[in-house]
């Protein structure tokens, strides 16, 4: 495991789940929010983004956390070895968003872009979820059974699952 892609629905797990495995492997964690916008909340120039995602892919090792512009997605993909997809139920997404949004009340939410306004991040996230089967749908699944050919894969459907995975990875 020295290349991982971290990828899900908003509010899935993706910052817990890379930040453990980046602290157990000793790997560097890049948390695609961080790259995509600045820290007002714009996104950063495209080219610059491209840029510093190419950099990242060609080193050594890495965990990167999100989605990102598609291309930059499927890129990461081909390049990682292991590909941790957390596919958790719609409802139980929308309430890690909002569980998110009221624990900001008190503490900056891991993975958050400095800057940022959790307001807009959960709205954003919210709206995010209501397009995502568009996406993370059998179609993406078909893809992935494509990428997955020679790499280590882990699927996690449920909450007792991802609860298992960071344990395991904590260990």
């Amino acid at each position: 495991m020295k290349k991982v892609a971290v990828f899900g629905k908003p509010g899935s797990g993706k910052s817990t789940v890379s930040t453990v495995l980046a602290q157990m492997s000793a790997l560097p964690l890049y948390q695609l929010d961080s790259i995509v916008y600045k820290p007002n909340g714009e996104f950063v120039a495209r080219e610059e983004f491209d840029s510093v995602h190419d950099d990242i892919l060609q080193s050594e090792s890495w965990v990167i956390d999100g989605l990102g512009p598609l291309r930059s997605f499927y890129e990461r993909l081909a390049a990682a070895d292991t590909l941790v997809y957390i596919d958790i139920p719609y409802s139980v997404s929308y309430w890690f968003v909002t569980k998110r949004f009221l624990k900001a009340l008190f503490v900056r939410p891991e993975g958050w872009p400095d800057g940022s306004s959790v307001l807009k991040g959960t709205l954003n996230s919210y709206k995010m979820l209501k397009l995502s089967p568009k996406f993370w749908n059998d179609e993406f699944n078909s893809k992935l059974i494509e990428y997955a050919s020679n790499k280590e894969v882990y699927i996690i459907k449920t909450v007792s699952e991802l609860d298992d995975f960071v344990s395991k990875q904590a260990k």
